[in-house]
């Protein structure tokens, strides 16, 4: 067995040792693929392989058409929207992600962004603390539970929506439910965006959404650009003074943004959710261990096809 891990942005070193003492014991050969600079080099490395191991990378119909050996995909993080579904399916590919490995690192983040925003992105003035607000936060996943943790530990009073989650489950944590975005946005003081990038999401955090929060309304996003409509958000800096937003994907007209809006927009220079030490090693180990499970005993835990 041959498993390529193809990453333009490497793991770390102490990752990559981990993943092939995984590899090795499993009686399998690990070959790397990293800072590769176009996709010629990842056609050329995927054709003799039998498992791929992939972080940001795209896996697109392409690859997949080079790839003759090809058996499973393993996206190591959460989001797999540069994963090409279709095409794997259509191959007859197992696709994976590995749910929950990076939740920690974006939770932080995200509550990190929170005290940021709030005291004017350390630029003085006077600012505001998080004890006593509301925070919404839209999905209540795997990273969506652990922001409610931090947030509660501020004092802070936490909403959830999420209808694919039970009311009961999110209770239980000692978070509200509430049964529509338009009153999660009505009630927050802060919003923490954790949902996928899909036809149904995509775009769909606009003006009218946006324009229902209180004053002193903070948008933290540490999930997709797609799903910001990226006209709402210029409208909603225009006419509401004390809206911020922070996101850990820029958007595309970040330049104009900041440029008329100033501290009250911060972008990460690039994606940093997933970006410790610890979630890094966690996620590529993930991905090894779940790459030898179906390999060796058709173990499909977390498929996505």
């Amino acid at each position: 067995m041959k498993i390529l891990v193809a990453t333009e942005k490497p793991f770390a070193k102490t990752a990559i040792a981990q993943i092939n003492e995984i590899v090795q014991k499993a009686g399998a050969e690990l070959v790397l693929l990293e800072k590769y600079e176009n996709a010629e080099q990842l056609y050329s490395a995927v054709q003799d392989v039998d498992a791929l191991i992939v972080r940001s990378d795209k896996v697109t119909r392409e690859v997949v058409s080079h790839a003759k050996k090809l058996k499973i995909v393993v996206r190591a993080g959460a989001g797999f929207d540069n994963l090409d579904l279709q095409a794997l399916t259509e191959r007859g590919i197992v696709a994976m992600n590995t749910p929950g490995q990076n939740s920690n690192a974006v939770a932080e983040l995200a509550t990190g962004m929170m005290i940021f925003m709030a005291r004017n992105a350390f630029q003085g003035g006077t600012g505001s603390e998080l004890k006593g607000k509301t925070v919404g936060i839209q999905a209540y996943g795997n990273v969506g539970k652990l922001v409610a943790r931090l947030a509660k530990a501020f004092n802070m009073k936490v909403y959830a929506f999420d209808p694919f989650v039970k009311a009961e489950d999110i209770e239980k944590d000692g978070v509200t439910p509430l049964n529509s975005l338009e009153e999660l946005y009505q009630k927050s003081n802060f919003i923490s965006l954790h949902i996928p990038a899909n036809e149904q999401t995509k775009k769909s955090i606009n003006y009218t959404l946006l324009s229902l929060m209180p004053q002193g309304a903070f948008l933290i996003n540490t999930a997709r650009k797609e799903i910001i409509d990226e006209q709402s958000l210029d409208k909603m800096f225009a006419k509401r003074a004390d809206f911020k937003y922070a996101t850990d994907i820029a958007p595309e007209n970040l330049a104009e943004l900041k440029e008329k809006y100033g501290n009250r927009i911060f972008a990460t220079p690039k994606k940093m959710g997933a970006e410790t030490a610890e979630a890094n090693i966690n996620a590529g180990l993930a991905a090894a261990n779940q790459v030898i499970n179906y390999l060796k005993e058709g173990v499909d835990k977390f498929r996505l096809n």
